[in-house]
């Protein structure tokens, strides 16, 4: 079955978040196991430094899986399978971490596999875990011990401070928990220990699967970890800049607008790649300047307006990413190409006032973990305040949520492979973090070819935030991860389907970081063989 980004929309704001809905298109030899030995008394032991509050042993009949919470979603088709849920708990810390473990009835492929969350959802909401079943895994996921994707009443104790337990599960420690559990179930309830085991995420799922590679190098012998929250602890505060160059400016452009200077952006840096086909390989290469667009007329709702020097000064700032008030670089801005709306959207009071309305997951963060003010107004932060914003939230939770540990030795040693793809036009996560990570590891671990041993990054040109689970363009990262791992084929390209600016699906290869794609000067734009990897040097 084909992947999907699942949107979920609140207040009019959709999430920075998305389901990954695994295929078996490369992965289907299945191992001997096929019916569970034991749905009904399954032992589990605690993990160090916890507890277990319960276990429970279900057999599910199956069928169409709807997907809880604010993601909703679902998945048919699922065939029955054995359910069981642990509650952990760390003593004194009062907390109480459900981990659920699916496996199928029938069909098993003898591997495990784990599934990462979505902006503040600490695990899957089921329908990837029906999804992974349906596909022959046995799947585990963990809540942490915390709400749903915009849930943060976790955030403060009663006393107003930051609540360490419930942010240490969420940031790192569950994780780690929810493999030991998950494999001891799946002996307990098979009979014998899968063979390989795995992790998917996206986003914040990204950011649990880096986790791992940092801090349990052990737990998994494939990562799949895709647009990446990592640097969350700064990448956080840094996407609320646009909202921070509004207000500072005191403009706001409208989405009309803010469209007109992307589209133009994607039309003049079309061509980098030798082709005019609606894509920008390499969107960091992109120098459009906005201010070419002052005095360009747009039509907006019925309404013509002129694009000001206040609105292409604005855009300037947005793209070119936070800045202190000295002009030193902090983060990578929003990409060139991406839907500047995401992070800059805006809203209109009854009294038709326009203001900005930021992006509720970093919001949440500055006001709830860095402020410690859930009624903080985040329109009234300066530009110098915004710097020193920045490095509280270095200072306090960069050793707890950071994940930016460069140091991939163990994982690497340990026989680890590490995937991601992130997509070029990422409007909630920019995607120079996620190359800045890697130029990182690349300098402490011997350079490109040492580190693509083991981790390797796929670039998407023209793709949105996980945008390449399925909703439009799709791409089998878990196929060729566990091709690599299991056969030790890494790999060169990923095929991916991709959608141009025109809204039309094109075929291309993703190439491997540093690599772009770059015509080959004859061929249907449409294929991925009339392109090839290039350095970009070689432009």
């Amino acid at each position: 079955m084909r992947r999907r980004l699942l949107i979920a929309v609140a207040a009019g704001v959709p999430l920075a978040a998305a389901v990954y809905l695994p295929t078996a298109s490369a992965e289907t030899e299945t191992s001997a196991a096929s019916t569970p030995l034991n749905c009904q008394t399954v032992q589990v032991k605690s993990p160090a430094g916890t507890e277990v509050e319960s276990v429970t042993a279900v057999r599910q009949a199956g069928g169409t899986i709807k997907g809880s919470g604010l993601l909703g979603g679902e998945v048919s088709g699922v065939p029955a399978f054995c359910e069981v849920t642990v509650t952990l708990t760390h003593p004194g810390d009062g907390d109480h971490a459900r981990i659920r473990t699916w496996l199928p009835e029938q069909g098993w492929n003898g591997r495990f596999q784990a599934i990462g969350g979505s902006a503040y959802l600490a695990g899957d909401n089921g329908v990837g875990l029906g999804a992974a079943v349906k596909n022959g895994y046995a799947v585990t996921t963990t809540d942490a011990g915390v709400g749903d994707v915009l849930d943060v009443s976790w955030a403060l104790d009663g006393d107003g401070r930051t609540n360490k337990a419930p942010l240490e599960n969420f940031a790192s420690r569950s994780q780690h928990e929810a493999a030991v559990v998950g494999k001891d179930v799946v002996a307990a309830v098979f009979g014998k220990r899968a063979s390989y085991a795995y992790f998917t995420g996206c986003s914040t799922g990204g950011r649990q699967g880096y986790m791992e590679a940092q801090r349990y190098p052990d737990d998994y012998d494939g990562i799949l970890a895709d647009a990446p929250a990592i640097s969350w602890d700064e990448y956080e505060v840094a996407t609320l800049w646009p909202q921070v160059v509004m207000n500072n400016e005191k403009t706001y452009p409208t989405g009309c607008e803010l469209d007109a200077f992307t589209n133009a952006a994607v039309k003049a840096c079309d061509r980098l790649d030798g082709a005019r086909d609606g894509l920008v390989n390499d969107a960091s290469r992109c120098d459009f300047d906005p201010r070419r667009l002052i005095g360009t007329k747009v039509v907006c709702e019925g309404r013509e307006l002129t694009i000001s020097a206040a609105d292409a000064a604005v855009v300037r700032k947005i793209w070119d990413g936070p800045r202190t008030t000295t002009g030193k670089k902090l983060w990578p801005g929003v990409p060139v190409g991406a839907d500047l709306k995401g992070l800059a959207g805006t809203v209109a009071d009854t009294d038709a006032t326009v203001k900005g309305a930021p992006f509720p997951v970093p919001a949440y963060w500055l006001t709830h973990w860095v402020k410690k003010n859930p009624s903080f107004d985040i329109s009234t932060i300066t530009y110098g305040q915004f710097s020193e914003l920045f490095k509280q939230s270095q200072a306090e939770y960069d050793e707890i949520i950071g994940t930016d540990d460069a140091d991939l030795s163990a994982f690497r040693d340990s026989g680890g492979k590490l995937l991601t793809w992130h997509g070029s036009a990422d409007e909630f996560i920019p995607t120079q973090g996620t190359v800045k990570y890697r130029k990182q590891v690349e300098r402490m671990m011997g350079g490109t070819e040492n580190v693509d041993d083991f981790y390797r990054l796929f670039l998407a040109p023209g793709t949105n935030h996980c945008g390449l689970n399925g909703q439009d363009g799709s791409t089998d990262g878990l196929a060729a991860l566990t091709t690599w791992v299991e056969q030790g084929k890494a790999p060169r390209t990923l095929p991916a389907t991709l959608v141009n600016a025109d809204g039309k699906q094109v075929e291309r290869n993703l190439c491997r970081y540093p690599q772009v794609s770059h015509y080959k000067g004859y061929g249907d734009l449409d294929e991925a063989t009339s392109f090839r990897c290039v350095s970009p040097s070689q432009y």
